[in-house]
């Protein structure tokens, strides 16, 4: 029971810090690995990959989302690589079941 008391107050605390976004412009999309954390009206992560060969990476307001731009709403949800609450989610909750089954 006190784990799931953990879970939910390190939820709570990653919600309240703020969204964060990888902020990068750069020619490799890996290799973009500078985060920023947004301000309250910014509540998208970017991606804009224009005909040019570099990527643009950053915060947004939602009603700027418009095609060719690509946002998302999770922490770092813009980056190349699955990082951040999500893939630590997948893996306790993989964890969890493998204790409990």
């Amino acid at each position: 029971m006190k784990l799931y008391g953990a879970l939910i107050f390190l939820l709570t605390v990653s919600a309240a810090c703020g969204l964060r976004c990888y902020s990068c412009t750069v020619a490799d999309p890996k290799s973009c690995t500078d985060t920023e954390t947004c301000i309250a009206f910014l509540d998208r992560c970017y991606s804009l990959k224009p005909e040019v060969n570099v990527v643009s990476k950053g915060c947004m307001a939602s009603q700027l989302c418009i095609a060719p731009i690509t946002c998302c709403e999770g922490d770092l949800c813009n980056g190349a690589v699955p990082t951040g609450p999500g893939v630590i989610l997948l893996l306790l909750s993989s964890a969890l079941i493998t204790l409990f089954i």
